[in-house]
């Protein structure tokens, strides 16, 4: 059976939708939530606005150019995706598993940094009022802005059993992540990378 790969313009416009959620999602919360705000939707799954302004799990880089530098970074990395994605499709002519896993983590990756981007001098702060969107008291600058997050799954809290070593005794939450959509997606493009590995790379018929 001969493979039907999925096109460019189609990859293209997977990429846009799953972008237009994320941001759509990212500037509800900003402009109907003060920053630490909590809503609960079930007692384990909860909506809680925090700001990320590093990486993954809050982490900075240090210095007075670390939040620069990380942002140009991501920048290049995402053009480097959109390479490997354009060459996935045009000359590799790669699995769609390969495909739609590279169209997640771009979509993914360009969500956070259109945050990274654009959000320090569209809106002004969240710290004691809803922020306003093109408020002309921005809270940043151009590259420094903070990257929204809002989900949060707490299925299970409580202290953990004595008698495990380190964390016995201790208060802990499964699951204490906070993300967003574009978290989701570069997630699932690396889930799919991990788990479907050899669907991935192997190059159809």
């Amino acid at each position: 059976m001969k493979h039907k790969s999925i096109s460019l313009l189609r990859a293209y416009f997977l990429v846009f939708f799953i972008l237009i959620i994320d941001q759509v999602s990212k500037i509800y919360i900003k402009t109907n939530f003060i920053l630490g705000e909590e809503v609960e939707v079930f007692s384990w799954f909860k909506i809680y606005f925090i700001e990320n302004e590093g990486m993954a799990w809050g982490t900075k880089i240090p210095g007075e150019y670390g939040k620069l530098f990380l942002t140009v970074f991501r920048l290049f990395a995402v053009a480097g995706i959109g390479y490997w994605l354009w060459d996935s499709i045009k000359i590799k002519k790669s699995s769609n598993y390969l495909i739609v896993a590279i169209v997640l983590i771009m979509s993914g990756a360009f969500g956070n940094i259109i945050d990274s981007v654009f959000y320090g001098v569209l809106f002004d702060d969240s710290q004691q009022n809803v922020a306003t969107l093109f408020s002309n008291q921005s809270y940043g600058t151009w590259f420094h802005g903070k990257v929204v997050d809002m989900f949060y799954f707490p299925i299970w809290q409580g202290n953990l059993p004595s008698w495990l070593p380190i964390w016995g005794g201790k208060e802990f939450t499964f699951f204490n992540a906070i993300f967003n959509i574009a978290d989701v997606a570069i997630s699932s493009g690396v889930g799919i990378l991990l788990f479907f590995n050899k669907k991935a790379f192997n190059k159809p018929e």
